[in-house]
Order: C-alpha cells, then structure tokens, then sequence
C-alpha cells in the first residue's frame, strides 16, 4: 500500500495536504492551514529524485503521502500529510517506516524534521515514534538552514523545533 508518488498522483498530494490543514485552523493556526501545498514543480523534483511516497487506498488512491530530502547525510522528513478521513490508522507511522528502511539502505543513520511542538499530531507524536528534541548546539547547517527559511515564512509564531531519530 506504499509506493513511489507518481505525476498523476499529483493532485491527489495536493487536496491530502489542503485536507490535512484544516486541523491547524481548528486548534487557531489558519496560517499553517491557509499554507500552499507543495507546488506541481516541487512534486516533480522530490518525484523524480525517489523521495516521495504515497500510501494508497485499495483503488490505488493515495491518502497520505511523505516527501524527504538528504539535508547534512540524514534524511529528512520534509513533510508527512495524511488525508483526515484516515487519521488514527497509523498511515503516517508506517509512511515514516518506510522512510527509514529507505534511509538504511541509502547509508543514511539518522531521520529529521522539524515541527510545532505543541500541537499533538506533531512534535508529541514523533516522541512516540523514536524522535528527540534537538538542542540549538545539535543543530546542523542543514537544520539551521530549513528553520531560518521556516522563521522567514511566519511559522516561528508557534513553537518549533528540530527533532531527530537515529536508526
């Protein structure tokens, strides 16, 4: 039920993704939720470079998707979006397992990504699966990187963080 995201499945990730925002409205983040989906383009290049996947339906839908990048020789999570229909199914976990079986296999040791740490479906759920808070010392450039962008686009308005899991 996983598999490489292909480009008609395009349009699919980008409804999964507007889909998954409307939590972020419900607890007074709009901004997070009014946020563009990953752009045709950027699709295109995580498509074509073998890092995205979709977990797909038993028509072969996708209803949740994760797209990751080499950032400093880890694999980070850039985003990780499941359609809310089927929230608590445990898609997100299993999308992250494979993630990191593809990350083995890459010589890649460690997972990261970063993320609100007080919403309940980000930082306390990657706790549950393996991931740690990251000090402001542990950071790579890499990270120091994504989150100065991340400050740039607003998302500093909520707390955040690097987070990382060692395989």
């Amino acid at each position: 039920m996983i598999r490489p995201v292909r480009r008609a499945d395009f349009p699919v990730v980008q409804a999964i993704e507007r889909a998954a925002g409307v939590a972020f409205a419900d607890i007074g983040m709009g901004a997070v939720a009014e946020d563009d989906p990953p752009s045709l383009d950027e699709l295109l290049r995580y498509e074509s470079a073998g890092r995205a996947w979709v977990y797909t339906d038993d028509r072969d839908v996708p209803v949740a998707y994760l797209i990751a990048d080499v950032v400093d020789d880890c694999a980070h999570i850039e985003q990780v979006s499941v359609h809310p229909d089927r929230a608590g199914q445990k898609l997100g976990r299993q999308l992250i397992e494979h993630v990191a079986d593809w990350a083995r296999k890459a010589g890649l040791s460690t997972l990261t990504l970063t993320t609100f740490t007080e919403v309940p479906w980000n930082g306390p759920y990657y706790r549950k699966l393996g991931f740690r808070y990251l000090s402001e010392d542990e950071m790579t450039p890499g990270l120091r990187a994504i989150r100065t962008e991340e400050a740039a686009r607003g998302l500093d308005r909520w707390p955040r963080a690097c987070m990382r899991r060692d395989l």
